[in-house]
């Protein structure tokens, strides 16, 4: 990874989990956009890309240093292991530092979540639904992606053409393949729906780790069992994700569960209309009957007759990607979530004393 030195950085990201999951995705999108602004931000932790600026944990001991320009830096968690050595590093080894926590559950905290939150400097939720479920003060700041990468379609690498697919449309849903993401109640809906609309075809890509197999095996036998397997294609994973919002008419995102969900922001940013349950902050991000579709999580009869309703009208369809996009535009662009971010850390930086103490 590119290293940085820790005397020059004000905020440490840390990302404690190797696996690939929507925290990882957002440090990703956010750190090189946050720095772009000036904001000296750098991450510490497996499982990222190389160009962005990492420290390494021995460089910690700069911490009872203070920050450039003076003051304490800043510790942005994003999980429970990632809060607990915030903890230490400030109360017990009295390190120059303060705590910031960003909260994307959309379930009420353990015991132990909750005392770690309560320990922190400063709280934030990604959503007013997830804020609900908070016990202490917070900002909602919704995250946003980077509408220069996630653009509408520009050549003919960005249509269904590009892909050797047939028909005139995609429809398309990415992520982990699993019950949770709810890919089963996608799958069961083009099934169901793809016999009467011939110009439709649908694709699938997200990784399927080992004990998700079954599940992903019955899905494809399913599709071969309906005579679909050339028009319902699993793509696997694929290297780069975003070509591929760009040639889909229609995102499909059915989750379950969901923390917040990036996936509905990044498809309405490539001019993508949506349909989505109301899992994570979807029902938050998506503007109903302009941009997209929100119907009740797990509630498969509801999301087929969305998608269903997409399918028959797709002119109107591909206007609701034109307004998802400058949807996106207006509000969820990634410099204004790191902007609002920025507010959070100059406050906690001006902080006194201890969390416990000013509540």
């Amino acid at each position: 990874m590119t290293q940085v030195e820790l005397k020059d950085i004000r905020v440490i990201a840390p990302n404690f989990k190797k696996r690939l999951s929507g925290v990882t995705s957002t440090i990703i999108q956010l750190v090189p956009v946050q720095n772009r602004l000036g904001q000296k931000v750098a991450t510490l932790g497996p499982g990222l890309p190389e160009n962005l600026p990492h420290i390494r944990f021995r460089d910690l001991w700069r911490l009872w240093q203070q920050a450039p320009g003076g003051g304490p830096r800043v510790w942005h968690a994003r999980r429970n292991l990632e809060m607990l050595p915030g903890i230490f590093m400030r109360d017990v080894l009295r390190m120059k530092v303060k705590l910031v926590f960003t909260s994307a559950a959309q379930r009420k905290h353990s015991g132990y979540t909750r005392k770690l939150i309560a320990q922190m400097d400063e709280v934030v939720a990604t959503s007013a639904r997830s804020g609900s479920f908070l016990e202490v003060p917070h900002t909602v700041i919704m995250h946003g992606v980077d509408t220069e990468l996630f653009h509408p379609p520009k050549s003919n690498d960005d249509t269904i053409e590009a892909t050797g697919l047939p028909g005139k449309y995609l429809v398309g849903c990415f992520g982990r393949v699993r019950h949770q993401k709810g890919t089963d109640l996608f799958v069961q809906a083009m099934i169901a729906l793809l016999p009467s609309y011939p110009d439709w075809t649908a694709v699938i890509s997200g990784r399927v780790t080992p004990e998700h197999k079954s599940f992903a095996d019955k899905l494809k036998a399913d599709i071969d069992a309906a005579g679909l397997s050339k028009r319902i294609v699993f793509l696997g994973e694929v290297d780069d994700i975003k070509p591929w919002y760009r040639r889909l008419t229609l995102y499909v995102a059915p989750s379950r569960n969901e923390g917040f969900g990036l996936t509905p922001l990044e498809a309405m940013s490539s001019q993508t209309a949506v349909v989505t349950s109301d899992a994570g902050a979807y029902a938050e991000m998506v503007l109903a009957g302009e941009t997209g579709t929100v119907v009740a999580a797990g509630d498969g009869d509801a999301l087929r007759n969305a998608i269903k309703n997409r399918l028959e009208n797709p002119a109107e369809t591909l206007e609701w990607g034109e307004t998802g996009r400058s949807h996106m535009l207006n509000n969820f662009e990634l410099q204004g979530e790191a902007r609002a971010l920025q507010k959070i850390y100059e406050r906690v930086a001006q902080q006194g004393g201890h969390p416990n103490d000013r509540r």
